[in-house]
């Protein structure tokens, strides 16, 4: 029996239930906007940013501090109380792992990312980043939208909605999640807010399917007929019913999610990479297959046209045994166990982009929600071996397009707890973000519920001592 074509009624809740509608969505957005322009002449034509869920400890990779070694098992020498996650102030405890300086710019990186490391004359490193926030959720949000709360755009929905895509057959933004789980808060990280819905990041997982309902439940024998017959009927409505501005913008939805359909699988499909590439990322280790997948598939994505790629290292910080980077059992386990997955693929990610040629208008965003305290969580007695949740100074790196390659900028105090010279908030971080991009974070703004609303809220300057 010939199975039956796809109705009507079928193809239109298939299209709403996917990518179709947010090709739906993309288009009724060009209908009703002019393309995006940049602000002025920008660095980076694109990004792809890099997160890591849960809290990775400045003082163990990027954040050099030799007086913390010397203090090892001493108490902390202040008059107030610490205002840390869980209160827990044990002794202060040295680093578990060794820093060297790195290449030509003697950048001190500790051993916990040798790949990354042997980059280090691309690096940008910020030691200087404060957050308003030391609880996981609301510091991850603040990080990517600027609020501490859901609703609010993300860095990538705002890139995408200030500057657009350059590919016809993929989205501007694109997440590729963990594949043990996604971050705490969900695809709220990752939300368009308020903004336009073609703005949200349209996820992709690993496998045969990566996009949720990019394709019929059914494979379909005869689509292509059924795709003319709806045309004929849309056609026959209009001139019965006249102009339709919603029906054209759907059916040219349909005709952008088709295009997805041979677009997202080809360039979702690694295996025609080179075996050297497979083995530069590591997709020949069990340990890091899965993050260099993810590394490998960012840099196809960003050659495609896709404005802002954004991975995350870490799912929820909640169960046992933990997914992430909250390392307040045991840095050393933890931290090597979560290095081990992306240092390889992060040092590959940028050693391709720049073999390419690509880093020099790409900009690499390697970040956090907070650091770890200096001192252990445990009794006021003891050396353990797990840290604490540290909003108040801890450091993220950017490489790339526009910026003063193998530099730092900003310092911590002597022991790495508080931020001493030149504070970064996220909203500089996020205004610097855009500047490269050539966007104004002033001047980038959305009229929502009677004000004009940005991803710096009412704050944010340049930080251009980070500029090239």
């Amino acid at each position: 029996m010939t199975p039956p074509l796809l109705s009507r009624r079928d193809f239109g809740s298939w299209s709403v239930g996917g990518l179709a509608a947010t090709a739906l969505l993309h288009l009724l957005g060009r209908e009703a906007s002019a393309a995006p322009q940049p602000h002025f002449e920008a660095k980076a034509k694109r990004v792809v940013h890099i997160s890591l869920i849960g809290g990775l400890s400045h003082l163990d990779s990027f954040d050099y501090k030799p007086k913390l070694a010397k203090l090892h098992g001493k108490k902390l020498d202040t008059t107030e109380t610490p205002d840390i996650f869980f209160g827990q102030v044990g002794l202060l405890r040295q680093p578990d792992w060794k820093f060297r300086p790195r290449g030509q710019s003697g950048l001190m990186i500790s051993d916990l990312f040798p790949h990354v490391a042997e980059m280090a004359d691309e690096l940008t490193v910020i030691r200087s980043m404060t957050a308003d926030s030391a609880n996981h959720t609301p510091a991850l949000y603040l990080g990517n939208s600027g609020f501490q709360f859901s609703g609010f755009p993300s860095m990538g929905s705002w890139a995408s909605f200030g500057l657009g895509s350059e590919s016809e057959e993929l989205p501007a933004y694109v997440v590729l999640p963990d594949p043990r789980g996604q971050p705490n808060g969900g695809a709220a990280v990752w939300s368009n807010g308020f903004l336009p819905a073609e703005h949200q990041g349209v996820v992709l997982q690993s496998g045969e399917s990566p996009v949720r309902d990019l394709f019929p439940k059914e494979k379909q024998p005869a689509e292509a007929e059924s795709r003319e017959l709806l045309k004929a009927m849309n056609a026959a409505h209009r001139e019965h019913s006249g102009a339709d501005d919603l029906l054209a913008a759907r059916t040219r939805s349909y005709e952008l999610a088709a295009r997805m359909q041979l677009s997202v699988p080809a360039v979702a499909d690694v295996s025609k990479e080179t075996k050297d590439t497979h083995t530069l990322y590591g997709l020949d280790d069990p340990k890091t297959a899965a993050f260099g997948r993810n590394c490998l598939l960012a840099r196809r994505l960003l050659e495609k046209g896709v404005r802002f790629v954004q991975l995350f290292s870490g799912g929820p910080v909640a169960g046992s045994p933990r997914v992430s980077w909250d390392a307040h059992e045991n840095v050393k386990e933890n931290h090597t166990l979560e290095a081990e997955r992306i240092d390889r693929p992060v040092g590959a990610l940028l050693r391709d982009l720049k073999q390419r040629g690509m880093l020099k208008d790409t900009l690499v965003l390697f970040t956090t929600e907070f650091g770890r305290t200096p001192f252990a969580q445990s009794g006021p007695t003891i050396v353990g071996p797990g840290r604490d949740h540290n909003k108040y100074g801890f450091s993220v790196w950017m490489a790339g397009a526009g910026l003063k390659a193998g530099s730092v900028y900003g310092a911590t105090d002597d022991i790495g707890w508080k931020v001493a010279e030149r504070p970064v908030p996220w909203h500089d971080f996020h205004a610097t973000v855009l500047h490269l991009l050539g966007l104004n974070h002033e001047k980038l703004t959305f009229y929502h519920n009677g004000i004009q609303r940005r991803l710096t809220n009412v704050h944010g300057e340049v930080v251009k001592g980070v500029l090239g």
